[in-house]
């Protein structure tokens, strides 16, 4: 038996699953926590990354092994190889002025935003590497001046499991690449003058690999994948068709589909972001997801499994009542300020399980907002995936259908980022157009009829919501 092993190395945790090359039956596999935070060393996702690893019973078998792992984390490097400062990651919001900065550097408004979608197909939030280049450049220039290299999170994991030592030999993929905002999908390749727009000056940035480029080896000689950022590895994992729109409910909530075609959306709801094949990935990201759940259950004082509980038993659309989710801020609206809010509190909505609805519709409507915006940017969507921690719920499951206006197939619980590096792993050393078809259980169908009144409802409670700093 060939094995290959697949690592995800997200936000919460970093796990690692160790596969059949052939037919993707798991073997072994193994975890470790990180940090919480919006700010980590990356030698905290080292040591938890050693820890998985032995976990899963080692390496040493695999004849390849590939990284998946969160995007956009800004991880910078000097000259030495060392890191200069914790990473910035993905889900901090402090870089949003500088991402305004960004767009009026570029023209401003709505002229500012095409300009970037016509370089690198996405426009400035804070969650991307660039702004938060900037951040460092103006708030910390002692710590800016010894940046010698940037990469991302799964870049530099992938360097430390070979045992490099070159800044030269950095190594990462379109995937991720894709969501620096100084590198284009459409183009492949490197935007320097953006990076030096962002940052002050040009820096060293990891060569781009294909989708069965070798990043580096094991020191048993096995090959190490390109390694893809988090929704990319899942799209692959996951193995959805043509059609498929695969919404992850984790960390964040995610909407993507696999797509020939690299859209093109001023706004900046859509981005353009490539996928681990070659195509591209257009994606909406919402800053709140699962962690809405988590903290409607910490404030009803229950456990997730009441939660859905609780939420089955109230009517849909919980009799007007509405939460809005941006616990943390928000992406997508681009909003880094707000707060989340409660509309239509009534006697008779103040009650848990009436709380409990609102916070799976109103994380839920989000997410289709999302959806929403990937069809009308040309998505073909006849059905969705719905895979992450949030998908267990089994209240999020058949309230979905109804709220996305179409058929919802939730496969069975897997770590699908790290299941899609381990396939790319297995590409890797198999060769061919295509990655390996791997055998997988049936998912569970929800269907329901549409529920416009809920959307509407959020929708007039979503666009009450503004930035504390607007106010």
């Amino acid at each position: 038996m060939t094995l290959v092993a697949g690592i995800d190395s997200s936000t919460q945790s970093c796990k690692v699953v160790i596969r059949d090359a052939e037919t993707g039956e798991l073997v072994r596999q193994g975890r470790a926590s990180h940090p919480e935070g919006t700010e980590v060393h990356p030698d905290a996702w080292w040591a938890a990354l050693r820890r998985a690893i032995a976990d899963a019973g080692g390496l040493d078998d695999v004849s390849a092994a590939s990284v998946a792992g969160q995007q956009h984390g800004m991880v910078v490097l000097d000259e030495r190889g060392r890191v200069v400062r914790p990473a910035l990651l993905w889900n901090d919001t402090r870089s949003a002025a500088a991402a305004a900065e960004l767009i009026e550097d570029l023209g401003g408004g709505a002229a500012g935003r095409r300009a970037w979608v016509d370089a690198v197909g996405v426009v400035p939030v804070a969650s991307f590497t660039l702004t938060k280049l900037r951040w460092l450049a103006r708030h910390e220039p002692r710590h800016a001046q010894r940046v010698a290299a940037v990469c991302l999170p799964h870049d530099w994991l992938t360097w430390k499991l070979s045992g490099a030592q070159s800044l030269d030999t950095l190594c990462t993929d379109r995937s991720d690449a894709s969501g620096t905002l100084y590198w284009s999908a459409v183009t492949g390749n490197y935007r320097p003058d953006l990076l030096e727009l962002g940052f002050g000056r040009r820096i060293r940035t990891p060569e781009v690999l294909g989708p069965t480029g070798v990043a580096g080896r094991l020191p048993s000689g096995a090959p190490l994948g390109p390694g893809a950022g988090d929704n990319a590895a899942a799209a692959l994992g996951t193995g959805a068709l043509p059609g498929d729109v695969v919404i992850s409910i984790g960390t964040s909530g995610t909407v993507f589909v696999s797509s020939d075609v690299a859209p093109e959306d001023p706004s900046g709801t859509v981005a353009g972001f490539a996928d681990t094949t070659g195509r591209f990935l257009p994606i909406v990201v919402t800053l709140n997801a699962a962690r809405v759940l988590d903290a409607a259950a910490r404030l009803l004082g229950v456990d997730h499994p009441e939660l859905s509980r609780l939420a089955l038993t109230a009517p849909a659309g919980a009799d007007g009542l509405v939460l809005v989710p941006y616990l943390e801020g928000e992406r997508t609206p681009d909003r880094p300020d707000a707060t989340g809010a409660i509309h239509g509190l009534t006697l008779r909505t103040s009650d848990p399980a009436h709380l409990a609805r609102a916070a799976v519709e109103g994380m839920l409507c989000a997410l289709a907002d999302g959806l929403d915006a990937l069809v009308a940017h040309g998505a073909a969507a006849r059905r969705v995936v719905l895979v992450g921690g949030g998908a267990r719920s089994e209240a999020v499951r058949r309230i979905a259908p109804a709220l996305f206006g179409m058929p919802v197939l939730v496969p069975p619980p897997g770590e699908y980022v790290a299941d899609g590096a381990a396939r790319q792993a297995a590409w890797v050393i198999a060769g061919g157009a295509t990655p390996p078809a791997w055998s997988a259980d049936p998912p569970e169908v929800y269907e329901d009829s549409n529920a416009p009144v809920i959307r509407e409802q959020y929708a007039a409670a979503r666009d009450r919501v503004v930035d504390r700093t607007a106010r």
